[in-house]
């Protein structure tokens, strides 16, 4: 489990960090201000779907059903259900497609908009095309991780990264001179970087022995039953991406900033998450959908034990971290050109408001997973439901009050309510899951993470008041010397107390380190 999502996570990270540096370029190239709310709320429409299938409902109910095949049929009809999807994907995509070019321009052409208005529906009729390609990448980057590779298909991400940055550089400038026309080239580099990723898988699935062809979907059985269980599962799987999107159209007419400076905590809360989280339950979904068919419940719940405590483990640290050097964070990774002091402590606000519930969303996607590799997907649904529906008032109290603060507080609380349903509802399920295993060692990680976040606060402190002419290595060195010494005790600590995780984890280490 550890090597397999460590893999994965490797490529993640190369993935994610690439994201922080386009995330980096955007906020010195268009702040928090109008403009940048606009492209970042239209870009969520489009980039939901990634969201949700690339790293949720998609996969969670097709790798399943893709081993099923697999291991009952042989490799002739797990292509053949492959192509299938693959075609009816094609289908649905282009129908969302042309809905969402026509109502845009339906707004645009037929109503007196706004200028944050007309720009976000301009923003959206450009990048709905990204749509086809980022769930064919989706469906793509599933059939490789249920044949057990994770780690090209999470480089696939790097790849969208890549012509992202370069679009600010080089097709951006080509839309105008000001910031509100230069907008839509980047609009244009989103497209081109779907189309990117979705060619990177190829070579891979080339060799696996897949090909491309059509296949009519409508009177495929196993087509049926997945659009059956995907719909559900984009609930349950993914009610975090949903709150965001919702909570944003409130937020979107609130004042000219709100959504911007919330896209960048998300960002910066995302890296952990993806880091490990994602790539774990990513990793999970085809061990449990396994263990799964092979009716071998008892491995099926040892191993869900244990991939809630490496994640725990993992990103417990990651919160605590986060919360006390958020200012620093961001003003380091941010600040700059359009990015002013202002801007750093509107996102930092929001940070730390949102990150509380880092540990939370990760657990639910785990759990959700192995929901999933049971076949159940009602329960998730149902859970998520009412967590979205928790969200959304709060966010109707909370926004008004404290703008992208109170987006961060509603987003945090409706995934603890989230985790604790889905939790309860695991337990029904499987009364003798040995919980009470896991309460000692999380209590030592939860100490030792405060502990361990207390000292890299001081040691920014400290930094801070030994600085005389603040510059960019100053700036290095009050956010890197804290994570990593306060990173180092925690990991001192948990080893010391024995905790499963750290042990497992220097021990997988300890044998890289004698191999090489």
């Amino acid at each position: 489990m550890l090597k397999s999502s460590g893999a994965m996570g490797a490529a993640t990270l190369l993935s994610r960090l690439l994201g922080m540096v386009r995330e980096m370029v955007y906020a010195r190239f268009m702040g928090d201000g109008l403009v940048a709310s606009a492209f970042f709320y239209a870009f969520q429409i489009p980039n939901l779907f990634r969201r949700l299938l690339g790293e949720g409902a998609l996969t969670a109910a097709f790798i399943p059903m893709f081993k099923e095949k697999e291991m009952q049929e042989g490799e002739k009809a797990m292509w053949y259900v492959a192509n299938a999807t693959v075609s009816a994907l094609i289908i649905a995509c282009s129908i969302a497609v042309t809905l969402i070019i026509i109502f845009s321009t339906a707004m645009i052409e037929g109503v007196n908009l706004g200028l944050k208005t007309q720009l976000f529906f301009g923003l959206l009729r450009i990048m709905a095309p990204y749509v086809l390609m980022v769930c064919v990448a989706a469906v793509l980057m599933g059939i490789l991780n249920a044949r057990g590779h994770f780690f090209i298909p999470a480089l696939g991400a790097t790849m969208l990264n890549v012509v992202m940055i370069a679009a600010v550089f080089l097709i951006a400038p080509r839309f105008g001179t000001h910031l509100e026309d230069k907008i839509y080239g980047l609009a244009v580099g989103i497209l081109i970087a779907g189309v990117a990723q979705t060619l990177f898988q190829f070579p891979l699935l080339f060799k696996e022995g897949f090909r491309l062809r059509w296949v009519n979907p409508w009177k495929n059985e196993t087509v049926h039953k997945l659009m059956v269980r995907i719909l559900p599962g984009i609930v349950g799987v993914a009610a975090f991406q949903l709150n965001i999107i919702l909570t944003n159209a409130i937020a979107f007419g609130e004042a000219p900033h709100v959504v911007a400076s919330f896209n960048y905590a998300v960002r910066l809360m995302e890296l952990p998450q993806g880091i490990f989280g994602v790539s774990l339950a990513t990793f999970m979904l085809p061990m449990l959908s396994g263990l799964a068919a092979e009716k071998k419940y008892g491995e099926f719940q040892s191993g869900l034990r244990q991939g809630m405590g490496y994640l725990i483990y993992a990103n417990w640290i990651a919160t605590t971290m986060t919360f006390v050097m958020a200012t620093p964070i961001i003003r380091l990774l941010f600040e700059g050109n359009e990015f002013n002091v202002d801007s750093t402590a509107r996102a930092s606000w929001a940070l730390k408001c949102l990150i509380p519930g880092l540990v939370a969303f990760s657990l639910v996607n785990i759990i959700a997973r192995a929901f999933f590799a049971l076949g159940d997907v009602k329960t998730p649904m149902r859970i998520a439901v009412f967590s979205l529906s928790c969200n959304l008032i709060f966010a109707f109290f909370l926004i008004p009050a404290y703008q992208q603060a109170g987006m961060g507080i509603a987003n945090a609380l409706s995934s603890m309510v989230n985790l604790g349903l889905i939790f309860y509802a695991i337990r029904r399920k499987f009364p003798n899951m040995k919980v009470k295993e896991m309460i000692q060692p999380t209590l030592t990680v939860l100490g030792s993470g405060i502990l361990a976040a207390f000292l890299a606060w001081a040691l920014w402190k400290w930094i801070v008041s030994m600085i005389e002419t603040p510059s960019v290595w100053t700036q290095l060195t009050e956010v890197f010397v804290p994570l990593i010494l306060g990173t180092g005790f925690y990991a001192i600590l948990t080893y010391w107390s024995g905790v499963p995780a750290a042990r497992d984890i220097w021990k997988l280490l300890k044998q890289k380190l004698d191999r090489n």
